[in-house]
Parts: C-alpha cells; sequence; structure tokens
C-alpha cells in the first residue's frame, strides 16, 4: 500500500474498502488498495485502486472524492455542505434522473466522519472525462442541450417531490447564498485584476455593480419556472462514449430555472465564433424539446431574454473561481473567462438584469 500522507488523516484503508466491497458482493474479499493518485481543490479526489475477488460484480479501479485537505477549499465548501449536497443528490435522484451519471459505488454523509463519495474509475469503463477547457462541436453542444432539457423538463412538474427533499433548502443552502453574496465583491475585485486584458474595462463597473447587488440579482436570476439545475455544467463536469454525454460534479445541484444551465454550458463550453452562429438554433432546440415533455408557459422571446440575464452568473462563476484559486486548472480558468466575457459582450448581460 503507497504511503501517501493523505491516506492515513483520510482513513482508506483494506478495511474501508472492504465495507464497499461487501456491499456489493457479500462475500467477495480485499487482498490490497493501493492510493494511485491525489488532486486536491474544492474537494480531495483520489484515485483508488482495489484488489478484489469480484471484478465481475464491480471494478477495481474507483474514483474517490471527500472534503479538502486544503484549508481554504474546505472553508469555502464546509459551510454549504457542497459535496454532502452532492451525496444527497444521488442517493435521492440518480435512479430516476434521465441523465448518464457516473456509476455511484457508496455515498455516505456520516455526522462526525465527514462526506465520502465514491464512483468507478470512467476511464476504465471507457467513457471519456471532459476537461474544462474542451470546446465541444456543434454536434456534442446539441446532444447536452438535449440532455438538459430531458432533466429539467422531468423535474419542472415535480414541485412536490423537490420540497420534500429539505437538504436543497435547508441551513447549508442558505449559508451558500449568504457567503456567495457576502464574499461576491471582494472576489469580484481580486478577480478583475487577476484576470488582466482578458476582462476588458468597459465591464469592470457593471461587474462589480453586479457583485454589489448580487443578493437581489439572485433573487431575480432564480425568478422564473422552477426545476433542478446542475448549475456548474461546463465541460469539466461531462464526461463521453462517442457521442453521449454523461454529467458530473452535483455540488451546486438546486431548484433554479433550467435556462440558467444552458446559459452556463454554452458561455462556458463553445467557441464564441460557434456560439454566435448557432446558439438560437441550440435554443430552440432546448425550447422544443421542453414543449414536447408538456412544459408550460415558455416562449422563445421571454427564453432569449431569461438565456441573456444568465449569461451574466457564467461570468461571476468564473472570475470568483480564479479569485479563489486553486479550483479550477489556471490556463482553462482564464478560457472560460475568456468565453465568457465573449457571451456576456455579445448580450449585454448586465443590462438584461431587470431586478
Amino acid at each position: 500500500m503507497k504511503n501517501f500522507p493523505v491516506q492515513k488523516r483520510l482513513q482508506l484503508n483494506k478495511h474501508w474498502a472492504q465495507n464497499i466491497v461487501t456491499d456489493h458482493a457479500a462475500d467477495a474479499k480485499v487482498s490490497d488498495m493501493v492510493i494511485q493518485s491525489v488532486n486536491l481543490g474544492t474537494t480531495t479526489r483520489l484515485k483508488v485502486r482495489v484488489t478484489h475477488d469480484a471484478p465481475e460484480i464491480l471494478p477495481l479501479s474507483w474514483f474517490v472524492k471527500t472534503p479538502s485537505l486544503v484549508l481554504k477549499s474546505r472553508l469555502i465548501t464546509a459551510l454549504p455542505g457542497l459535496l454532502r449536497k452532492e451525496i444527497y443528490f444521488y442517493q435521492s435522484f440518480a435512479k430516476t434522473a434521465p441523465l448518464k451519471l457516473p456509476p455511484v459505488l457508496a455515498a455516505h454523509n456520516r455526522f462526525g466522519q465527514g462526506s465520502t463519495l465514491v464512483m468507478s474509475d470512467l476511464s476504465e469503463l471507457g467513457y471519456i472525462p471532459g476537461q474544462p477547457k474542451d470546446t465541444l462541436s456543434l454536434q456534442q453542444a446539441q446532444r447536452v442541450v438535449e440532455d438538459l432539457a430531458k432533466f429539467h423538463g422531468y423535474f419542472s412538474d415535480k414541485h412536490n417531490l423537490l420540497k420534500s427533499h429539505s437538504w436543497l433548502t435547508d441551513f447549508n443552502s442558505a449559508a451558500e447564498n449568504h457567503l456567495g453574496s457576502l464574499l461576491a465583491l471582494p472576489l469580484m475585485k481580486r478577480g478583475l485584476r487577476l484576470s488582466g486584458e482578458l476582462i476588458p474595462d468597459k465591464l469592470h463597473k457593471p461587474a462589480l455593480y453586479y457583485a454589489a447587488n448580487r443578493r437581489k440579482i439572485m433573487k431575480f436570476l432564480a425568478n422564473g419556472k422552477q426545476t433542478l439545475v446542475h448549475h456548474d455544467c461546463h465541460p469539466g463536469n461531462l464526461f463521453w462514449k462517442g457521442a453521449e454525454p454523461g454529467f458530473l460534479d452535483w455540488q451546486l445541484v438546486r431548484t433554479g430555472e433550467g435556462i440558467g444551465d444552458i446559459a452556463y454550458f454554452l458561455a462556458t463550453a463553445l467557441d464564441s465564433n460557434l456560439r454566435r452562429v448557432h446558439e438560437k438554433y441550440l435554443l430552440d432546440i432546448y425550447l422544443t424539446n421542453m414543449q414536447q415533455q408538456g412544459v408550460e408557459g415558455l416562449n422563445r422571446q421571454n427564453l432569449y431574454q431569461r438565456y441573456r440575464a444568465h449569461l451574466s452568473y457564467a461570468l461571476e462563476a468564473m472570475v470568483v473561481t480564479l479569485a479563489i484559486g486553486d479550483m479550477m486548472d489556471y490556463e482553462s480558468n482564464l478560457e472560460l473567462i475568456r468565453r465568457s466575457v465573449s457571451a456576456v459582450e455579445d448580450h449585454d448581460s448586465y443590462g438584461s438584469l431587470n431586478y
């Protein structure tokens, strides 16, 4: 077993692995467990190789997420309970959500022991994990938009179901919103400074005004037809098998307006020229799919206006990510800022925030 310093701190050992294996194959035995890689960010992400005698039932290579061992990241994510929320999502909705999700081997929220999410290693299953600065093709973008429409449509008429899951609106969710609004202005100032010439001077004043009024703006952006939303749908949170996308990293899942996911995705995943040429086509695909599922109250003009407004959050998210640091690969972060700036400028997104 490799001697990683984090291993003892996280209590990842053969006994831990055996408990997970036993849940899937009662008589199977673990003979070894090796931590192959560790990535520290908003969470601690590990690749683990578990040698056991039931490979036909569950894989040997696992992907593990635990609370971050980086103090700064842990402080930011602990109060809103982001990993805890992701685990609740998989426990509550993984079996019914009409999306491809990663196979989950174990998901635990244990008082005093923190949260642990264990998934199959996607690459071992033949999937290709996305990278944040991937530039998607029109075909890929269309598949993601279609799948998000299925997801949003499925949950748009399930208000009682969503309300029954108190973790979507509990103290941690309120804390996340409060913390985001409290830190928005200093983080925006820092992010604008670190972005340098990527963000033109003419956007600085509206971006700072957005940050100063973030609480009101978040209410405005949430004031649409409610469904379940991913809220962080950039290329690094996707995986692929051929042309079929899957969706990862549900730490920011919440109730909200579905077009917000589409705006975030198109602002971060597409080359700006491709987006300019095809975004109305992709928005029409989203609208058509939602209407075919019986979702009422949507029309092209209103959807487009809400799309414009939601682009502002995509830029905020990328600038704040840069300001905090250590949350995304630096070059990827800069590229997603560049793409989001282009979308915000093209649509005068700040000017569309009629809150």
